[in-house]
């Protein structure tokens, strides 16, 4: 049996308890910014150097509250943190992803994400994966976060 995969993130909200996605390039969903750890690497600082990567926002370790681990897929668990965004943060035509990988068809190498949207809670189906859909529907209330984040 082999381990399962943990993916670390953020769920950033904005004041009004949007939360932030960020679409994958050359798909069709949108996610929060989230990834694998490096060896050794401790869960919130994979989230935040995650985020850095994704959106290029740099978000501090001490506005980050620890949300647990989560039942993700069949494979993958995920470790998610909740910061809410500062004003300075709120502009998503800033967002820039750093993070690269081959296209498929041709190698050429593309960013990882390629657009940002606050999405309200009721908005998220529409975007995202059915597993993310999922978690913010039944285990990880976006109302509830924004009352407590």
């Amino acid at each position: 049996m082999s381990a399962r995969v943990v993916s670390c993130g953020v769920v950033l909200l904005d004041p009004h308890g949007r939360v932030l996605l960020a679409h994958a390039t050359e798909t069709s969903h949108w996610d929060i910014p989230k990834g694998h750890g490096e060896a050794g690497e401790a869960p919130h600082v994979t989230a935040l150097r995650e985020m850095v990567e994704e959106t290029g926002i740099v978000i501090a370790a001490e506005r980050l509250k620890d949300l647990g681990l989560f039942v993700y897929r069949r494979d993958k668990d995920l470790h998610l943190f909740a910061a809410r965004a500062h004003d300075d943060e709120l502009d998503l035509t800033r967002c820039v992803c750093t993070s690269m990988f081959p296209r498929r068809s041709d190698g050429t190498l593309i960013p990882e994400m390629d657009a940002y949207r606050w999405a309200a809670p009721e908005e998220v189906e529409r975007y995202a994966s059915r597993s993310l859909t999922r978690l913010f529907q039944t285990t990880l209330s976006l109302a509830e976060l924004h009352r407590s984040v």
